[in-house]
This record gives structure tokens, C-alpha cells and sequence, in this order.
């Protein structure tokens, strides 16, 4: 059994030798993240989470920027460091700034952002937290992006969700270096 320094039990990440010639061809292509090292854990899901990721984050039409308002929002909620902290670097990317990321961060309801990123707070904290966004929320982002973009925000936050609670619970270390 493997502990971290706080003596919690952590899943290691996969060696090289664990993991198939495939498997560690496209780790090969991909920064070296320990996000990625570890969806290695789960050969037959592994091409699959990894073309599903890319697709939220490089082939939807929803804007990058909001998306990371989402992202962040959702590692916040859900008590992902490790989201929190490689995203942080992407909502910069993206245009966010440090007063923006700070507010995302805060706890309870966000005000302190424009309407439209309050409101995608409000989406992120509610599928987050209850599961089912209430109708107010559902009908505003509808009206705001359309139905497309409006499910291609959902997705983004469930996604996120999902793998905040893989990384968690596997407790994925951060990296020793910035990678990103």
C-alpha cells in the first residue's frame, strides 16, 4: 500500500513498464501530466477519456474563456487542487485575470464577476453540487448561448466534474514542475 506524507492512501501513478507500447506512444505526445499518466490506469477507457477531453476543451464552439470560468468553478466546488491549479494556467490563457480567478474562488454564491459569469458559476456550482441544473438556470443559458452551446457548457462541467472526482480520489499528485 502506498501513503502519501500526510499517510493518506494514494494510488500510484503507472510505471512505463505497466503500461502498454500504445499506451505509452500517445503518453508520448502529450505534455507530461500526471492527469494523463493516470487515466493510463484504465487501458480500455484510456484513448477514450483522452478524445473526450480534447474534444470539451479544443472542439466545442463554446468560448474558451467562459468555459474556464466553468472549469475553475467546478475545481473549486469539488475540491480538486490539481483541476484548480492546471487550470488556473489555462483560464490565464485564456484571458482571465488574477481578480477574476480569485472571485471564482471564493465560497458561496458568485456576485463579484459580470452577469454572465456569475451566471456560469451559478451552472458550474449547480450540477456540481445538486446534480440537475434548476430551470431558471437551464432556461438563461439556453437563451443566452442557444441549445448547442447550452449543452456543450453542461457537458464541459460534467466532464470536469467527473474527472475532479478521479483525481481526487486517486489523489494525483501536482507535478514537481509547471508543465503547462
Amino acid at each position: 500500500m502506498n501513503t502519501n506524507s500526510d499517510n493518506d492512501v494514494v494510488m500510484p501513478l503507472p510505471k512505463d513498464a505497466e503500461l502498454t507500447p500504445e499506451i505509452r506512444e500517445r503518453l508520448s505526445e502529450l505534455p507530461p501530466l500526471n492527469v494523463f499518466r493516470m487515466m493510463a490506469r484504465t487501458p480500455a477507457s484510456f484513448k477514450a477519456l483522452l478524445d473526450f477531453a480534447f474534444t470539451i476543451l479544443f472542439s466545442a464552439e463554446f468560448d474558451p474563456r467562459k468555459r474556464e470560468i466553468a472549469v475553475l468553478r467546478v475545481a473549486h466546488v469539488t475540491k480538486s487542487n490539481y483541476e484548480w491549479v492546471q487550470h488556473v494556467t489555462v483560464a490565464k490563457q485564456a484571458g482571465l485575470t488574477d481578480k477574476e480567478i480569485e472571485i471564482i474562488g471564493t465560497e458561496g454564491e458568485v456576485s463579484g464577476l459580470d452577469e454572465e459569469g456569475n451566471l456560469l458559476c451559478r451552472v458550474a456550482d449547480e450540477i456540481s453540487r445538486d446534480v440537475r441544473l434548476s430551470d431558471e438556470a437551464l432556461g438563461k443559458i439556453i437563451a443566452l448561448y442557444g441549445e448547442q452551446q447550452a449543452a456543450e457548457l453542461i457537458l464541459c462541467c460534467s466532464y470536469f466534474n467527473m474527472l475532479s472526482r478521479i483525481l481526487e480520489s486517486t489523489r494525483v499528485p501536482l507535478e514537481a514542475t509547471a508543465v503547462l
